[in-house]
């Protein structure tokens, strides 16, 4: 059964976190979004409600009040020890690492506060490295555990969102699964994909995938914000660079 064509200016696929946050901003800007998921809509926000809920900052009171001493630079070094970014085709994977580093040791904490979030008042560690800046992982904490773990970080995108729906700048599109881009003359211009049967089940318990028809939008910009491929062993293996060996 054909479901018929949807139009919007921006179309989000995966309501997860970034998915919010991407499909908050675009709406609150003036814009028209479509917000995507296969699963039902008691688990919006996806994986990250079930997360602990860490924030990577830089040089934040945090830190400060507990002694450790961060800075830009540093954590620079650190994340650059890390990725080893030395081949042409890592430009943009380097642009994306600066301006995110620039944004962790910058307003981050203040724009995450302006949301509702909140932080304990200790730092932890998350990929620690060998404690040498310049050396692999971080060599000073930077976990920044938020009140209400996972679904504390969600509370404030999921209030926004449901802001501009309530605006009309922001349709849910639950059961909706992405299967491709459409792609004219080189630009995308939507997304195509199944619309799954309905589905009661609770969060985190797994949802059929009966198909029961198919849809289009039709959109200026399409984000993709589906996770990553961690959890696929056959994608990480056709993505594996063959430098770093099996």
């Amino acid at each position: 059964m054909r479901q018929g064509a949807m139009q919007a200016d921006v179309g989000v696929v995966g309501a997860g976190l970034a998915g919010l946050a991407a499909a908050c901003e675009a709406a609150e800007a003036g814009r028209t979004v479509v917000l995507l998921d296969q699963e039902p809509g008691q688990s919006l926000g996806g994986q990250a409600h079930w997360s602990l809920g860490g924030i990577f900052l830089v040089d934040s009171r945090e830190q400060r009040r507990l002694g450790v001493v961060d800075s830009l630079e540093l954590a620079t070094r650190d994340w650059f020890g890390s990725a080893q970014f030395d081949r042409a085709e890592d430009h943009w994977p380097r642009r994306w690492a600066e301006a995110f580093l620039d944004f962790a040791a910058g307003e981050a904490r203040s724009w995450l506060r302006q949301q509702g979030v909140r932080f304990f008042p200790v730092v932890g560690w998350a990929e620690r490295g060998d404690l040498r800046p310049g050396g692999h992982g971080n060599s000073v904490p930077r976990f920044h555990i938020t009140w209400g773990t996972g679904p504390g970080v969600l509370a404030p995108f999921v209030r926004r969102a449901q802001a501009m729906v309530d605006a009309g700048r922001l349709r849910f599109a639950f059961r909706h699964r992405a299967d491709e881009l459409v792609v004219a003359d080189g630009a995308v211009v939507g997304v195509r994909g199944a619309v799954l049967e309905p589905s009661e089940v609770p969060r985190g318990v797994a949802s059929s995938r009966v198909v029961v028809g198919d849809f289009e939008v039709s959109a200026g910009a399409v984000i993709v914000t589906s996770g990553g491929i961690g959890g696929n062993l056959d994608l990480v293996r056709a993505a594996w660079p063959q430098r770093l060996g099996s």
